[in-house]
Formats: structure tokens, sequence, C-alpha cells
């Protein structure tokens, strides 16, 4: 009988493990899960690259896709840039968006809190925006953990 326990606790515990280690690195769970703003609040969003084949159907086949902005330089520059969003669910909502890279030109790296902030940075001439063909399906899940 204590075998039979210590077999069956032995096999939950290797469960457990190798089950958590399986699920660590998914981003298909919370492991995708990212701050962004969206007109001054800080969410929550679960964030997902779609595969480069599925990326250029979605954009041939949807007008309607959202914007993320993110800055890949001010990152390299050590700036902690949360990326901005220019939808959410009851606002135009669409669960793809499409990235938008910010560069930075006259100005250092800063935080924008929307992308109306983006975009009057844009039309000053202070930063540069390239859109790129990368698609992500995000989802807002919650307010800033």
């Amino acid at each position: 009988m204590a075998r039979k326990t210590a077999t069956v606790f032995l096999a939950m515990v290797l469960a457990l493990t190798f089950g958590a280690l399986g699920l660590g690195g998914s981003p298909n769970g919370s492991e995708g899960d990212m701050p962004a703003y969206y007109d001054g609040n800080l969410l929550t969003i679960n964030f997902k690259e779609l595969p480069a084949g599925g990326e250029d159907a979605v954009l041939q086949q949807n007008s309607q896709i959202n914007t993320i902005y993110m800055s890949d330089q001010a990152v390299a520059l050590g700036f902690d840039f949360v990326s901005v969003l220019d939808a959410i669910q009851g606002d135009g909502f669409n669960p793809l968006w499409q990235e938008v890279q910010i560069t930075f030109l006259t100005i250092p790296p800063e935080q924008f809190l929307s992308d109306n902030d983006v975009l009057a940075a844009f039309a000053a001439g202070e930063i540069d925006l390239t859109v790129t063909d990368e698609v992500y399906r995000c989802s807002v899940v919650g307010p800033k953990k």
C-alpha cells in the first residue's frame, strides 16, 4: 500500500512539474500577457503573432485591422516602451492588430499614452512611423497586473 501511494505521489509530482514547464513558455496562455496603453489607460493584453503565411492572408482579406504602435528603437536604447493601441472592445475593435514601428527623430524616446499622442508627434515631425507586415492576435484581458 505504501509503495502504491508513493508511486501515485511521484506521478503527480512529475505531472505537475513537467506540465508547468510545458506551459511556461507558451504565448497562447498568460505568458502572452503584456501591458499596453489605450487613451491614457494602462491595460493588460494577451498578445500572439500570427504565423508568417497567415499574416499576408489576413492583411489582404481584412480592411479594418487595428494598429499597435511599438518602438524597437526605444527598447534598444534602454527605454522600456509600452505598446499603444488604437482600439479596444467597444471602440471599433477587431482582435487583429498590425504593428507600426515608431522611430524617434527629433525627441528622445518617450512613452505615448494614446494613438492621438503618437499621431500628433508624427504630424510634428518628432517621430516617423513604419507600417510592418507583422500581425498579432490581441485581446484586452484586464487592467495592468
